[in-house]
């Protein structure tokens, strides 16, 4: 009992346990190091039972600076609020506890001066490796990973330069996939609405499926409408203008919107209902990322959904490969969506009463 409340008066050392088991500190260094050989069997009993009787619970980052190996990953987003990066980073984690390391989350904002910031935080807890989803502008810091040959697998988003790993969607083949849907359902005037496209690969893969699909049907328009979600009224103001124009030029023509992400979708969703529009009635509907309140709108939104905890899972283990020593070349892992058709995508004509 003596023992038990001195060790809870504060932290317990090594000098304190080697002091209580009567040994040395170097013989609890090898034994928390797994040197067992170096101690005999009834060394290692006494260290272990002075241990669970003090309670002492070894420093997991002081253990891990002293060998080489911390156990813990480091994870950049660009933007949290985004669905898809909480997404992701459930696969990631799980990935993470079945292999034993700890994953550390830092939120860019979408800006360069945290994004540096964050990096820095990261490299003074020693991470092993990095799962880098980058706002795209500035790639001087990922160059200089790359040069000095420091594991690192980006997440959705190719960085120009950069000889790095990548796990994401499929973006050319699912917005393909997606545009194809909506022509086949008889839209013939088509707007891909997305956030600025430049240096976010992502979306200019999505464009670039988007404008495939739209060219083997010169009957039809297609037109990219790139939009600021952080200024108020702007998605509004371009979805209106888009509708305007094209009922001017093609009154008889069906007006769908290809929503470029979970959190364009919010926006457009929005902003039909301020325009007292009806999908599929007045416009039609397809956004990408199946988000919980997608089946609930409405007649439901059809939805391009992405195997976001796939994706999580799949970069942490390209990563531990880079880690334990992989040197094979660049590799893109890139995954299939999945299209979920639901009444937001259908003509009204075909809409059962």
């Amino acid at each position: 009992m003596q023992h038990m409340r001195s060790a809870g008066a504060g932290k317990v050392t090594i000098a304190q346990v080697a002091r209580e088991a009567g040994v040395s500190k170097t013989s609890i260094s090898r034994y928390l190091g797994g040197e067992l050989d170096a101690l005999s069997a009834p060394l290692r009993e006494q260290i272990r039972s002075t241990i669970a009787r003090l309670g002492y619970q070894p420093s997991q980052m002081a253990r891990g600076l002293k060998g080489g190996r911390t156990k813990l990953i480091g994870m950049l987003v660009a933007d949290i609020l985004n669905p898809y990066s909480v997404a992701v980073l459930h696969g990631a984690e799980a990935a993470c506890q079945e292999h034993g390391y700890t994953l550390m989350l830092c939120n860019t904002g979408n800006d360069e001066k945290r994004e540096k910031q964050s990096l820095a935080a990261l490299h003074s807890y020693s991470v092993e490796g990095l799962l880098f989803n980058t706002q795209g502008r500035n790639v001087t810091p990922l160059k200089e990973l790359g040069q000095a040959a420091f594991p690192v697998v980006l997440l959705d988003r190719r960085v120009e330069g950069c000889d790095f790993d990548l796990v994401g969607l499929d973006n050319v083949g699912a917005a393909r996939m997606a545009t194809e849907h909506l022509l086949s359902s008889g839209y013939s005037d088509i707007g891909l609405v997305v956030q600025p496209l430049q240096g976010v690969s992502s979306r200019q893969g999505r464009q670039a499926g988007f404008l495939q699909a739209m060219s083997t049907r010169p009957d039809c328009h297609g037109e990219t409408l790139e939009v600021h979600i952080d200024q108020p009224g702007h998605v509004a103001t371009t979805v209106h203008e888009f509708l305007k124009r094209r009922r001017n030029q093609n009154g008889d023509g069906r007006v769908a919107i290809l929503a470029g992400n979970g959190m364009v979708s919010l926006q457009i969703a929005l902003a039909l209902q301020s325009m007292k529009l009806r999908f599929p009635e007045d416009i039609g509907l397809l956004c990408f990322d199946e988000l919980s309140w997608s089946p609930l709108v409405g007649s439901g939104i059809s939805t391009i959904e992405q195997p976001t905890y796939d994706i999580g899972f799949a970069a942490i283990e390209r990563l531990l490969a880079r880690i334990n020593g992989e040197s094979a070349p660049r590799r893109e892992i890139l995954l299939d969506g999945r299209l979920i058709p639901r009444g937001s995508s259908k003509l009204a004509q075909d809409m059962v009463l």
